[in-house]
């Protein structure tokens, strides 16, 4: 089966393209060797079937992120029969060097003109044939979103024929060193053109540089010296020399086929994108965002409505009453019977739990989240906050998956593998562990704080105080490579339904597959621990801090829980708070030490396998103590000052 690359830069539409080719969201893995997820499915073009490649962003072949090298990777080893460079046709100027690397690789390729709208609206109109002529390779236009021009776009796929790429011309001196290199390397030893190959020798690329000097030792001496003869003649690195001359051949042919007014109206949604990224203004559209978003659509309807609808209607009145009363008939030991019913059985705990309590609120989280993702808010949202990010050793890039957590820890943490250095995906990964709660106990946490204003605004408050102190004493005190920053910034657009629905489907079959499993699995393994004793034993040891910050024997069940799952103990509050065994002090102690506690079992899992077994093992240790000194000093300042919230 023929294979087909999507390449291009990041927020060009690769996946939206990639999801029409295949009709949906295909399979997502690891690239081996790696942590970055490649996306991978199927394409049928008249009945002729094709392996589509979603790539990771890629701006160059001279890699500086993870990602890029991956991309380059799947170009190189996978040999793909076709690919398709994606780019955002109103900054064309900026994206077609990555397509002369390209030409110059001697790959079959199709460039595809994405955004197509956007550039109109902004009065800039592509010449697509006289592109394709300056080019030499077909040239599409599309608008992925709406599908405009996909057909078209499949049947160029379907009859394309390679053809022997253009050669575009450098300096004289680039030009010599570039026919040298390639007459003393060997052809045969290399995936790619001996012509870009040469060019990345020449800019010192770490990676291909360590390729010959392996296979040809003696030759990569040899053009040691021309590298070091050749940069005498110039002031700068030949890695710019060479970058800026592909740029002015790219500027070059767009001032051939690229008409646009020299002036224009900033229309609503430009002035929007801009007031998004701006401090003052962007900070009150991040409130509003998170207060209708989350607050109100996710915290009160969903956690407080649906909720109460699900447990107290459905599980209460239906489901739970009649499968009790049928588990009771056929089953007469009461020990098998507490495994499925009563206070800690699967039906009970596990699938009330998953079902009437967790997924009225994730579900709407994902909606949320899906309709802010396909506005193309959170690249602004990136940018708007970059800066406070940098104290605390994060670029703005780190907004996704501390989004993301507020959905599910689990899944943004393995998202962690989309930042640039080692340092800031251990930073993210402790914030993420430490102190954003998932969009379950959020959700019980906003039901539980909803009509409680000040404890609210206290639980808040200390939060975001841990989350920038933490940030900040990782940043200071840890080693390493500071994070650099880059994002392509998509249009503003209103969100397409299909889009927001697939995305939310996705993550809901996401949730049903990988997390749902986990629920039925605590209440099994709850329930051995009581049989065991094992469960009697953790909850004598874990008195003893639930004691240090002034909260009754039985919130060390709900910690328990949380272990299992971090809803599942906040739950565990909800249901004290219920009962009246908790006064608001109480609760606000409470609440603030389980959203720093420990990460679920699954997020658990994921750090060690993400982060190694030391380091993931250190982050939960660090945590545990954290979370119940600030539970002590809370306790202490709310009972030295005696605050009644």
């Amino acid at each position: 089966m023929e294979k087909i690359a999507i390449v291009g830069s990041p927020n060009v539409g690769k996946s939206v393209i990639f999801n029409n080719l295949t009709g949906a969201y295909a399979t997502v893995s690891n690239y081996p060797g790696t942590t970055v997820e490649v996306t991978r499915g199927k394409c049928a073009i008249h009945q002729k079937e094709y392996e589509v490649i979603d790539t990771p962003g890629m701006y160059s072949f001279l890699t500086i992120t993870e990602e890029e090298k991956v991309t380059r990777t799947i170009l190189l080893n996978e040999n793909p029969a076709l690919v398709l460079h994606v780019i955002d046709t109103k900054n064309i100027e900026r994206m077609l060097p990555l397509t002369l690397q390209l030409i110059e690789a001697d790959v079959p390729l199709i460039l595809v003109l994405n955004i197509m709208d956007e550039a109109e609206r902004l009065g800039i109109k592509i010449d697509v044939k006289q592109l394709e002529n300056e080019l030499g390779i077909p040239v599409i236009s599309t608008i992925s979103v709406t599908g405009k021009g996909m057909n078209l776009l499949r049947e160029t796929i379907y009859n394309y024929v390679p053809v022997l790429n253009k050669k575009f011309i450098y300096n004289d001196k680039i030009e010599e060193a570039v026919e040298t290199i390639s007459s003393k390397i060997l052809k045969a030893q290399y995936p790619i053109s001996k012509r870009l190959f040469s060019t990345l020798i020449l800019q010192e690329d770490i990676d291909i540089h360590s390729f010959i000097k392996e296979r040809e030792p003696t030759v990569y001496n040899s053009i040691q010296k021309l590298i070091k003869e050749i940069k005498k003649g110039y002031a700068n690195p030949l890695s710019y020399i060479i970058a800026m001359q592909r740029q002015k051949i790219a500027s070059d042919i767009v001032s051939k086929v690229k008409s646009s007014p020299v002036r224009f109206a900033k229309d609503f949604a430009d002035k929007l994108s801009k007031i998004t990224m701006n401090p003052w203004a962007g900070s009150l559209i991040l409130f509003i965002v998170l207060y209708y978003g989350l607050y109100k659509f996710v915290g009160q309807f969903a956690a407080g409505t649906l909720v109460d609808f699900l447990e107290n209607k459905i599980f209460g009145e239906y489901i739970i009453p009649v499968l009790s009363k049928f588990i009771e008939n056929i089953i007469p030991w009461k020990i098998l019977q507490d495994l499925f019913i009563h206070e800690y059985g699967i039906i009970n705990l596990g699938l009330r739990y998953a079902v009437a309590l967790i997924l009225p609120i994730v579900g709407t989280f994902f909606l949320v989240f899906a309709i802010i993702e396909d506005t193309g808010y959170l690249p602004r949202l990136a940018m708007l906050i970059d800066r406070i990010f940098k104290k605390i050793g994060l670029s703005g890039r780190a907004v996704i998956p501390m989004v993301l957590g507020l959905g599910c820890d689990t899944m943004a943490t393995m998202v962690t593998r989309t930042l640039s250095t080692k340092r800031e995906r251990i930073i993210a990964t402790i914030l993420l562990t430490l102190a954003i709660p998932c969009s379950a106990q959020l959700g019980v946490i906003l039901g539980l704080l909803g009509n409680k204003p000040n404890a609210l605004f206290v639980w808040l408050g200390v939060l975001c105080f841990i989350f920038l102190l933490v940030g900040f004493l990782a940043a200071k005190l840890m080693p390493g490579e500071k994070p650099l920053f880059f994002m392509e910034i998509p249009p503003l657009r209103l969100p397409k339904i299909s889009n927001v629905l697939v995305k939310t489907y996705t993550r809901m079959k996401w949730y049903f597959k990988e997390i749902f499993p986990l629920f039925i699995l605590a209440s099994v393994a709850i329930w051995f621990g009581q049989i065991t004793g094992i469960f009697d034993l953790i909850l004598n040891v874990l008195k003893y801090p639930v004691h240090f910050i002034g909260l009754p024997d039985k919130t060390a069940v709900a910690y328990l829980f949380g272990f299992f799952r971090r809803d599942y103990g906040a739950a565990g509050l909800y249901d004290m708070s219920k009962e009246g065994l908790l006064t608001t002090n109480q609760l606000v102690v409470a609440i603030v030490t389980m959203t720093l506690f420990l990460p679920c079992i699954a997020q658990f899992l994921i750090n060690i396998k993400e982060r190694g077994l030391k380091t993931g093992v250190a982050i939960s240790t660090f945590v545990f103590f954290f979370a119940f000194i600030v539970g002590y000093l809370l306790n202490l300042v709310i009972n030295v000052f005696n605050i009644r919230l």
